[in-house]
């Protein structure tokens, strides 16, 4: 199932400095950056603990700054603590495990919160075939930029009578002019020549029609970048027949399609356990593993944290920490490559130590 391909030519594109609000930590007394760490709920504290165990043998420069957000009533609101708001502001940047949110009437997701919060209007996803894992696909190397702060997860919905629920689905050319921006800059970063625009304008006329228009719009604005859209269910059948179609271009589309192509394209690679994710603002990016909360085995030390380690690497492209980023991602793919200690749901039997160590290993 597994070769021993060099892996040493994966890259994990991150956001830029030109559009993202570059970063501007400040190195504390102890010669190294404050980051805000939210391990998260289930697997969330242990796939964190691989990234901090990995990272300190790497040497980064990081001290972490641990913080719950666990929501809190506020003015009868839920909130996010303001210890855990102030911490992510000044250090505008931070790492975060899978946060759990109830199903059903009442209940807040924390992600959406966070979001929110920090306006993390950009949700970026690359989804690149790893070398040494075998799926049914071999040349998955799709990057989507998702916008993330309007469309269906605006959270405005009501009950127009019983046993009729309406939801509402928000976009706005602001909104859609930004991540349109982001995501042909993005795209001139990375060394892609095009920009597609996913969307359903051909059913949702007002809607995606305002999000397609907001993208032509801004595309003039990069001349040097092609332009061109697709409608989402022809894109689905693209990334299911033949993947490499958008080897060369960035996908752009509004937050609903976005959750749905990026998992999509995670399920190509191997799932959401090797895909890492990147959300940018103006004011802070966070960091993340997409992947859930996994409680029946949280505490038992089977846990996947490739994910999480993925996310931390684009974290550190981000920081402009370079060589520490590179001789990670190094050590990651030459341990997936090697198949020797990779956890149950990658076909081995190691636990999360054994793979974090192995990984460990590999950094010498």
């Amino acid at each position: 199932m597994f070769s021993t391909k060099n892996n040493s030519t994966r890259v994990i594109p991150t956001a830029t400095p030109s559009i993202t609000q570059a970063f501007s930590g400040q190195k504390n007394e102890n010669g190294n950056f404050d980051v805000t760490l939210i391990p998260g709920d289930g697997i969330g504290p242990e796939i964190s603990r691989s990234v901090k165990e990995i990272f300190a043998a790497a040497k980064v420069p990081i001290e972490w700054e641990e913080v719950d957000v666990t929501p809190i009533l506020k003015d009868g609101k839920t909130a996010i603590p303001d210890e855990s708001i102030i911490s992510v502001r000044k250090n505008t940047v931070a790492l975060k495990g899978p946060l759990a949110t109830p199903i059903g009437k009442g209940h807040v997701s924390l992600n959406l919160t966070l979001r929110r919060t920090f306006n993390l209007y950009a949700n970026v996803r690359p989804c690149r075939s790893i070398a040494g894992y075998k799926t049914p696909y071999d040349d998955v190397d799709t990057v989507i930029v998702r916008e993330n702060t309007e469309g269906e997860y605006s959270g405005i919905e009501h009950e127009v009578v019983d046993g009729v629920v309406q939801s509402i689905k928000l976009i706005t050319k602001d909104a859609s002019e930004r991540v349109a921006r982001y995501a042909f800059s993005y795209a001139g970063s990375i060394g892609r020549d095009r920009v597609t625009a996913v969307h359903k304008a051909n059913i949702m006329k007002l809607a995606d029609g305002l999000f397609l228009d907001a993208c032509k719009q801004v595309s003039k604005e990069f001349p040097h970048i092609k332009f061109n859209d697709i409608l989402l269910d022809h894109a689905c059948l693209n990334l299911t027949t033949d993947p490499s179609v958008y080897k060369d271009t960035v996908l752009v589309m509004p937050n609903l399609y976005g959750d749905i192509l990026s998992d999509l394209s995670a399920g190509l690679i191997g799932g959401l356990g090797l895909t890492p994710s990147g959300n940018i603002g103006h004011d802070a990016s966070i960091f993340e593993a997409v992947h859930g909360t996994a409680p029946d085995i949280a505490g038992q030390d089977k846990a996947n944290p490739t994910a999480l380690i993925l996310s931390s690497i684009m974290m550190l492209k981000h920081m402009r920490l370079d060589e520490y980023a590179a001789k990670i991602e190094e050590a990651v793919f030459k341990t997936l490559a090697d198949g020797k200690h990779l956890t149950g749901d990658l076909g081995g039997r190691a636990s999360n130590s054994e793979y974090t160590k192995a990984i460990i290993d590999a950094l010498e």
